[in-house]
Parts: C-alpha cells; structure tokens; sequence
C-alpha cells in the first residue's frame, strides 16, 4: 500500500480518544460529509479498521487482486466474473483507502495518489471527527428496495420445488434464499450495532459498507471465500452443514445428519475440482471440523496454498473467478442450479451471498462470502438468509434453519441503543 503515515497535530485530537471511540468518530464523520465508507473487523481480531474513499463515489472494477491499489471491494451475488463481457461491464464495487485508519495500531494514513482537493477534504474529516463523537447519529444512505419479505409459504414451496427438481436429476444441491423484514429499535445506533457484533461474534468477519451507490450493509460472516496474508499463503474454505448451537454444548459434541455431512463433502469436492482445473496440487486440506459461527454450528475444511511453492502469484484472481458465486451459496452443478434460482426464488440478493473485504492493504487481502447481512433501511432492516438444499431436505427444517441465521442479527439490534 503506497500511503504517507500521518504523524502530525492533525491527528492529535483523535488520538487522545479511545480506540473505540476513534472509530465511532470518523465512522460518523465519513457518514455525515456523505463520503464512501468502509469498517471491519476480521474474525479472531480485537480491533476494527476503516477507510474512506474521499472520491465521494464507488467505481466499479473487475476483481484483479494483484492489480488493484488498497481498497475493499462489494460485489453482489449475480457479479459473474467469467462472462465474456465482464471486462467492459464490471460489477464490484470498489472503494479506495485514501484515508485509512488501522485500530489495532492506532494509525492514520493518506494514500499517496491523492489530489491536493482530496487531501483538503482528508485535513477537513480528521479536524471534524472529534465533535462528531458527541453528535446524534448522522444519516446512513439507503437505497430504494421494495420492503417485502418472504413468506413461510413461499420459502416452503420453493423448498419443495428445489428437492423434486434435484430428485429429477437437474442438479445434486441448490441454496433457497429468503429476507426478513424488522423494524429497528428508536435508538438503533450503527457504531453501537458495528460494537456488539464484534463482541458477540469474535470469530465472525464483521463489516458496515455505506455508499450512496449501495446503500448501507452490515453483517458477521463466517465464511472465508479467499484470503491472503503477509506470508503469501493463500487459504479458501468449504463451509456447509449447519445446527443450532444449543447452550453449553462444544462444537466436539455436534452429531451430524447424513445431510448436512453430503452438504458439505459436495462444496469441498468443489473447491479440489476447481484446484485441479488449474493444475495446482500442492495443498494442505485441514478438516472437515465443526467450528461454532454465532448461534450456530458448521462443518468446515481449510485449503491453504503457499503460493511462493506453487509460483503461481495470480492464483488469488484465478481462484475468486472459479469459486464465485461459491456452491455453498449457489449451487452444484452451478450452472443448472443458478438457472434454477434466477426462475423460481424470485428474489434480488443484491450483495447477500456476494463477496467483500479489504484488498491490499498492509500487504494482505480477505475477501469473505457476504452471510448473515442485513441492508439498513430507514427505521427498518432487510435481512438476508439461506439454507442448502438436497435430495434429503424437509422444507420445514430448512425455513427453521434460516431463522436460527436470521437471529445472529436480530439477537445484537437490541445491544445496539445508547
């Protein structure tokens, strides 16, 4: 990331501020001067980071990890990233990090590319910041979506729909998606929801996107798509299966169905076709575990490549077009599966069951599958779910799973007031 350190009295101010409070401020700050704005926290992390693309617009880009500068990127789920013409029709959203802001070391950095008006508008926010702690809550933007949500009856149906299709053979697995409208608290606060998520959901990747291109996004997911660290170990993960999390109980103590464990092998069988399609066969496979993600539990298997072995220094970019949209997401084979969705679910995803995270920052990039969101509305949210369908589904279970991932949002609203 090619970006000037501030070390100057400009950031003083802020500093004397806790690293909470820091955030709460320039969050805030970004929202009220309108300015595109990311925060997060990855998942076993203590500290969320945040920038501001001082652009005042997102612009869309094709995801060429090794290309792009320092960044976060939000993709929706219907972004295809193999179609003949994605290079002249992007999709993912992209901000940039001219301001970026680091809790975990408590540092303010410029990016070095910015124009003397920008850099003006950075002096502004970082001066503003401070006073905007102890104002009400800025505006968050919203985007115009019709406020429906799915019924039982309708998730039910689509349910049954999808498991005769599959018993006629027109694909192995397909995910029925449903939303959930509710109301948010009088004293919903959005630093405060951002707060508690990441204390409630410590091993969840907690996010907020808010640009007037897209509206305003929250969620905890905790599903890795692709990540690569300071190392060059690139990682990807199969995760499916799901159970409810009863209390007291280890993730040790899960017992699978025949269901959940066919659900999982098949998005794990994926991911190794998609490593063979390109010839790489040096991997280390971790699993498949049960790890607890909120109120829940899942199946899970690691695939970590050392991309300086393999030589392969693309391979990040290669990966992101084989695996988007993700079979656990989509469906296998994902062709049929997708058409079959497009028909039948009648539902705009929008950025659920897409993919985001920071890009090249600090020499690192973590892009995860967008689960367990919601898209802020005003004086409402519209939450996203959905649940893995097979020939062994009972629609009933399958409406019951997606309320039990509706509820990792809905248990935090509360916890989000003064």
């Amino acid at each position: 990331m090619k970006a000037t350190l501030l070390h100057t009295e400009l950031v003083a101010p802020l500093q004397e501020l806790s690293i909470q409070e820091q955030f709460e401020a320039l969050l805030k700050t970004a929202l009220a001067e309108g300015y595109p704005v990311a925060a997060w926290r990855l998942p076993g992390e203590q500290y969320p980071s945040l920038l501001i693309d001082l652009s005042g617009t997102t612009r869309l880009v094709n995801p060429d990890l090794e290309q792009l500068p320092a960044g976060f990127l939000a993709a929706p789920y219907k972004t295809d990233l193999a179609a003949a013409d994605a290079e002249e029709n992007p999709q993912c959203h992209f901000l940039k990090a001219d301001l970026y802001w680091n809790g975990a070391e408590e540092s303010f950095s410029l990016a070095d590319s910015l124009s003397e008006k920008q850099k003006q508008n950075a002096t502004l926010i970082l001066e503003k910041a401070p006073e905007q702690l102890q104002a009400s809550q800025p505006a968050y933007p919203t985007a115009e979506v019709q406020l429906t949500e799915t019924s039982m009856e309708q998730y039910l149906s689509l349910v049954q729909d999808s498991v005769a299709a599959i018993k006629r053979g027109e694909f192995q697995k397909n995910v029925c998606a449903r939303t959930k409208l509710v109301d948010l608290p009088e004293a919903f606060r959005l630093e405060k929801f951002f707060k508690a998520l990441s204390s409630g959901y410590p091993n969840a990747f907690v996010s907020v996107v808010a640009a007037p291109q897209i509206g305003t996004w929250v969620g905890a997911t905790p599903e890795i798509l692709i990540s690569v660290d300071k190392q060059q170990r690139f990682k990807t993960v199969a995760l499916a299966g799901t159970q409810p999390k009863q209390p007291g109980m280890s993730p040790v103590d899960a017992v699978w169905r025949q269901k959940e464990i066919e659900e999982q092998a098949l998005v794990s069988r994926y991911i190794i076709n998609c490593l063979k399609k390109i010839r790489v066969r040096e991997f280390d496979e971790i699993g498949p575990r049960t790890i607890a993600a909120a109120n829940l539990l899942h199946l899970r298997t690691d695939y970590i490549i050392d991309l300086r072995e393999v030589n392969y220094p693309n391979l990040p970019t290669v990966m992101l077009q084989l695996l988007h949209p993700t079979s656990a997401v989509c469906g296998l084979p994902k062709e049929p599966a997708a058409a079959f969705l497009e028909e039948h679910e009648r539902l705009d995803r929008r950025f659920f069951a897409g993919f985001l995270g920071p890009v090249n920052l600090q020499g690192e990039t973590h892009l995860f599958v967008n689960l367990r969101c919601m898209q802020l509305l005003e004086e409402k949210a519209l939450l996203y779910a959905g649940a893995g369908i097979t020939a062994d589904s009972v629609p009933e279970r399958e409406w019951q799973e997606t309320e039990h991932k509706c509820f990792t949002l809905l248990e935090v609203l509360q916890q989000a007031q003064v």
